[in-house]
C-alpha cells in the first residue's frame, strides 16, 4: 500500500549514491539540434498501416518481422486506441519466437502492450516470458492481466549489433501474445549511472515512472515532450495514496528552466506539478520489486511554490528502505534557484520484496515532482557471432521444422537455449560457444554443409535417425574438438572423408545404416586400436577395414582393363567376320568359272587321270600276291 508515513521493512541498501545530477547550465535541448530520433511502432498482427489520431504517429503493419498468427485485440490499447490486432505464437511455431528489427546502434526505449483473446488462447490467460537482446526481462505469471500496469511494459536497452531483438518464450501454459511493440531512440548517454554501473551492461526495466501531483497519466507526446525523451509514459500518483492521506497537490503554469537538458530529456509538465505534505509529515511510496536486485532511482524536483524563494526554506532527506539515499535535499540551493529542474540519481540494492522511498522534512515541508525506478538486469553475454551464423546456415540447409524454433540467440537467455543446442561460456572471450548438437529423431532433411567448421568448440554432434542426404562434408575433419559423431540411420551417400582420421579426440564414430560407398579411409584404421567405437555396418557400397575386401587397383586401372577387354572382344569379332567373308568370296569365285576355260580343261583332265590311277592301283593291290621261287625269272610286268 502506498501512503504517507508508511512503516517499512528495514533492508540494507548497497551502492548508495552513484551520481547526483544537479543543474546543467546549458540551453534546453531540442530534437532540431541533432535530428529526429529513430523510431519504429509495430501494430502486431496487422496487415495495414495506421496513424494514431491524437499524435499522428505511424504504426507499421506487422510484415516480415516474425512468424506466428494474427488475431483480434479484444481490449482497447492504452498506447494507441486504433490498434485492433495481436500476434500470437502457437506450440507449432516453436518455443522461441522473435521480432528482429533493424535499427541504428544506440539506446532505445522498447515498449510493449500485452493482451489475449478467444482466437489466440480460447479466452484463457497465457503465461510466458519475454527477453530483450537475449536477456530475460519479463515474466508474465498467472494473474498478470488483472494488474493494469502488467499489461504495459517498457525498458531501456543499448542496441550494439544493428538489430533490436525481442523474443517471446513459451512456458507451456498458453500461447505468448503481444499487441504492439515500439522501439524509440533516446540519447546514448541518457540514464548514465556512472562507472560502477555502466548502462551498456544492463537492461533498465521500468518498475515505476510517476509524475507526482499530475491530474492524470500520459505519454511524453501528450505532455509536449521532446521526441528524444522516448515518449515515456508518466503515471499520476493520485491513485497511490489511501483516502485521507495527508498529502496535497501543488501546480504551476510558469516555465521551468533546464528541464530538457541532454542527455536526460524530460517533459516540462512533470516539473509543473508536485505532491506535498504538512510540516511534520513524511511522504512515502512503497513499490513492489523483485528481491536481491539493484535498482536505479531517479528523483525529479523543481521549486514551484511561490513562497519558497531561497535556500534552507525547504529541506528534507530521502531514504530507501530506511537507509539514507540523499541525507539533505535543498531544492533551491541545489538547482540554483526556483522554477529550475533538479535531477538526482542513486543505485540501491534491495533484498526484500518492496522498495520504500521515504521523504522526511528537515525544514519546511516535502515537495516531490516526479520519480523513476528501474530494475538493473545484467545483460547476458551473447553467443559468438561465428557460431550464430553457422547455426543459422545449418537451419536453412537442414530444413529444420518450425516446432524447433531456433530463433534469436542460440544460448541466451540461458533458460531458453535453442532445442538440441548445448552451450559453454568462455570467460576470457566473454561469449557463449556451441559445444553440442543433439538433433536425433527429429525428421530433419537436407544436407549438413560446410558451416559446421565454424563450430570450433563442438564436442558432440548427434543427428542420427533423420532423413539427411548428400555427402559427409570434409570440413567436419577440421573440428578438432569432436569426441562424438553420430550420423547413423540417415541417407548419406558418397565416400567417408579421410579427414575424419585426423580427429584425435574422437571416441565414437557411428556412420552405420546409410548409403555410403567406396573404400574406408586407412586413416580410420587406428580408431578401434585407441579404444574408439566405430560402426560402419549396413553401407552396401563400403569396403575395407573389416568389411568386404576391396580391389587394390586404382579406379583408372580398373577402367583401363574394362576398356581393353571390350576393345579386344570387338577386334576378335571383327577379325573373325573378315576371315569368314574372305573365304566365302573365294568359294563363290570358284563356282563362277566357265567350263571351257583352258585352266578348267586342264584341271578337269588332271582330275580324271588321278581318278583312273586310283582305280588301277586299287585293283592291283586287291589281287593275291604272286608266289616267287628262285627258278622263276624276274618279270617286272
Amino acid at each position: 500500500m502506498y501512503g504517507a508515513g508508511t512503516t517499512m521493512d528495514r533492508v540494507w541498501v548497497g551502492a548508495l549514491v552513484v551520481a547526483a545530477l544537479v543543474c546543467v547550465f546549458q540551453a534546453p535541448f531540442t530534437a532540431a539540434q541533432s535530428g529526429a530520433p529513430f523510431d519504429v511502432r509495430i501494430a502486431c498482427g496487422s496487415n495495414t498501416e495506421s496513424y494514431a489520431p491524437d499524435t499522428g504517429h505511424l504504426w507499421s503493419r506487422d510484415m516480415n518481422y516474425t512468424g506466428g498468427s494474427s488475431g483480434n485485440l479484444t481490449t482497447i490499447s492504452r498506447i494507441a486506441p486504433q490498434l485492433n490486432t495481436i500476434r500470437y505464437f502457437e506450440l507449432s511455431d516453436g518455443p522461441e519466437n522473435c521480432y528482429n528489427v533493424s535499427v541504428p546502434n544506440g539506446q532505445y526505449l522498447i515498449r510493449m502492450y500485452f493482451s489475449f483473446g478467444d482466437k489466440d488462447n480460447s479466452g484463457r490467460e497465457p503465461e510466458f516470458e519475454v527477453s530483450i537482446e537475449g536477456t530475460l526481462v519479463y515474466t508474465l505469471n498467472r494473474g498478470w492481466s488483472t494488474v493494469v500496469d502488467d499489461e504495459y511494459a517498457d525498458s531501456l536497452a543499448h542496441i550494439l549489433d544493428g538489430a533490436a531483438t525481442v523474443c517471446f518464450h513459451s512456458s507451456g501454459h498458453g500461447n505468448p501474445v503481444v499487441a504492439s511493440i515500439e522501439i524509440l531512440q533516446v540519447l546514448d548517454n541518457a540514464y548514465d549511472m556512472g562507472t560502477s554501473f555502466p548502462s551498456t551492461n544492463f537492461i533498465l526495466r521500468t518498475v515505476k515512472r510517476v509524475s507526482a501531483g499530475a491530474e492524470k497519466s500520459g505519454y511524453g507526446s501528450s505532455l509536449q515532450a521532446d521526441p528524444w525523451g522516448g515518449d515515456r509514459y508518466w503515471a499520476t500518483d493520485q491513485t497511490l495514496f489511501t483516502p485521507g492521506s495527508a498529502v496535497s497537490v501543488q501546480t504551476t503554469v510558469s516555465n521551468i528552466t533546464k528541464y530538457s537538458n541532454p542527455p536526460n530529456v524530460y517533459p516540462q509538465a512533470i516539473y509543473q506539478s508536485a505532491t506535498t505534505t504538512g510540516p511534520t509529515n513524511k511522504l512515502s511510496y512503497t513499490i513492489p520489486v523483485t528481491p536481491n536486485q539493484n535498482y536505479s532511482v531517479w528523483l525529479h524536483f523543481a521549486e514551484i511554490e511561490p513562497d519558497i524563494t531561497g535556500p534552507n526554506m525547504r529541506v528534507f532527506s530521502v531514504s530507501a528502505n530506511g537507509q539514507p539515499l540523499f541525507p539533505v535535499v535543498d531544492i533551491v540551493k541545489m538547482a540554483g534557484g526556483s522554477l529550475t529542474a533538479l535531477v538526482l540519481n542513486a543505485t540501491v540494492l534491495v533484498e526484500g520484496r518492496t522498495l520504500t522511498l521515504t521523504f522526511e522534512p528537515l525544514a519546511g515541508t516535502i515537495s516531490v515532482n516526479a520519480f523513476e525506478v528501474y530494475q538493473l538486469i545484467t545483460r547476458e553475454q551473447p553467443t559468438s557471432a561465428d557460431n550464430v551464423w553457422a547455426l543459422q546456415r545449418m537451419k536453412q540447409n537442414l530444413e529444420l521444422p518450425a516446432r524447433l524454433g531456433w530463433n534469436g540467440d542460440p544460448c541466451i537467455p540461458q533458460v531458453h537455449a535453442w532445442y538440441g543446442v548445448n552451450c559453454e561460456f568462455e570467460a576470457t572471450v566473454g561469449a557463449w560457444f556451441i559445444n553440442g548438437l543433439g538433433l536425433d529423431y527429429q525428421g530433419i532433411r537436407g544436407q549438413l554443409g560446410d558451416s559446421i567448421v565454424a563450430l570450433q568448440r563442438l564436442q558432440s554432434l548427434n543427428m542420427s535417425n533423420n532423413l539427411l542426404t548428400g555427402v559427409i562434408p570434409d570440413a567436419i575433419g577440421n573440428v578438432s574438438t569432436l569426441t562424438t559423431l553420430d550420423l547413423s540411420y540417415n541417407r548419406l551417400n558418397g565416400s567417408i572423408p579421410a579427414s575424419l582420421g585426423q580427429l584425435s579426440k574422437l571416441q565414437e564414430l557411428l556412420l552405420n545404416d546409410n548409403q555410403l560407398t567406396g573404400e574406408v579411409p586407412s586413416s580410420l584404421g587406428s580408431f578401434p586400436i585407441r579404444g574408439g567405437m566405430l560402426n560402419l555396418a549396413n553401407n552396401d557400397g563400403l569396403c575395407g577395414l573389416g568389411l568386404r575386401s576391396c580391389n587394390n587397383m586404382s579406379h583408372g586401372m580398373k577402367t583401363g582393363i574394362v576398356f581393353a577387354i571390350v576393345g579386344g572382344f570387338i577386334i576378335l569379332v571383327l577379325g573373325g567376320y573378315l576371315c569368314w567373308k574372305r573365304r566365302m568370296n573365294m568359294i563363290r569365285g570358284a563356282q563362277r568359272l566357265p567350263r571351257d576355260a583352258p585352266y578348267a580343261k586342264a584341271r578337269t583332265t588332271f582330275v580324271r587321270d588321278v581318278q583312273l590311277a586310283r582305280n588301277v592301283l586299287a585293283n592291283h593291290f586287291s589281287r593275291p600276291a604272286p608266289s616267287y621261287t628262285d627258278t622263276t625269272p624276274l618279270n617286272p610286268h
